[in-house]
């Protein structure tokens, strides 16, 4: 088992991260974080970073987050999800 100071300095590390790609975000989002090209009667607009892969990594980081946060409480680092498959409709496996 991990100790509490290293899991807190994971912890503040990831929530660092975190900032930094929600501020990106806003940035992509704002009017300053789109280029915009044109030629002729086209206008193309686009941003310098993928914005579907900096909400991909927020929602990851959140996830993080949230994981340590429990692991620091003394709970699970992850929790199992589902236990086989589902039941069939007459109610046997």
């Amino acid at each position: 088992m991990r100790s509490k100071e290293t899991i807190q300095q994971e912890l503040t590390e990831t929530r660092t991260r975190l900032s930094a790609y929600l501020a990106r975000e806003a940035d992509m989002l704002s009017k300053d974080g789109v280029q915009l090209y044109t030629i002729g009667s086209r206008n193309l607009q686009r941003y310098q970073t993928s914005l579907a892969s900096v909400q991909d990594m927020i929602a990851k980081l959140q996830k993080r987050v949230r994981e340590l946060e429990a692991e620091l409480a003394g709970g699970s680092a992850r929790r199992a999800v589902g236990g086989g498959p589902p039941p069939r409709e007459n109610g046997k496996r």
